[in-house]
């Protein structure tokens, strides 16, 4: 049902066929980029935070970290990921195939300034073995994201 959700959801944008499905795992930052064959910093990984006990995700490059104080400046309260056995349920995808299309209504998504580096980025579609080629300006358009953060470290030289 997840990966039918992504598809359907990105359809809206023409952008269903840029799908990649493998016979391998890209449930991780690692496994994504060699599945999709690409640096690892170009896997555009959701993280599922809540907020107010309202669930948000924050797409960010694969080599980024959040920055606690960073995210606490932008958000007002401390980084609290949601709990690996409740991102189905709140989030509308599983562990590993985390995405911003097709999620449950009121989720909130954001995209990181870390992703900003690169023209293409690679985030899941749905299941553990999918990605999905966007560039930036198709991503921010079908992720319906609610803006740009800098709540990540890691990724600028000399960091």
């Amino acid at each position: 049902m997840s990966m039918q959700a992504a598809r359907d959801h990105l359809a809206k944008f023409g952008l269903e066929g840029r799908i990649r499905e493998f016979s391998v795992s890209s449930a991780t930052v690692e496994l994504a980029a060699v599945a999709v064959g690409c640096e690892p910093a170009r896997i555009a990984k959701s993280l599922s935070f809540l907020v107010e006990e309202k669930p948000i995700l924050i797409l960010a490059a694969g080599d980024a970290k959040v920055d606690n104080p960073r995210y606490k400046a932008r958000f007002g309260t401390k980084a609290k990921m949601i709990p690996a056995d409740q991102v189905e349920e709140l989030i509308g995808h599983g562990v590993g195939g985390v995405c911003p299309f097709g999620t449950k209504p009121g989720v909130t998504v954001y995209l990181d300034e870390s992703l900003r580096r690169f023209q293409v980025v690679y985030p899941a579609a749905g299941t553990a073995a999918s990605a999905v080629e966007l560039n930036l300006a198709e991503l921010e358009k079908a992720s319906g994201a609610s803006g740009w953060v800098d709540v990540c470290k890691g990724w600028r030289p000399g960091e």
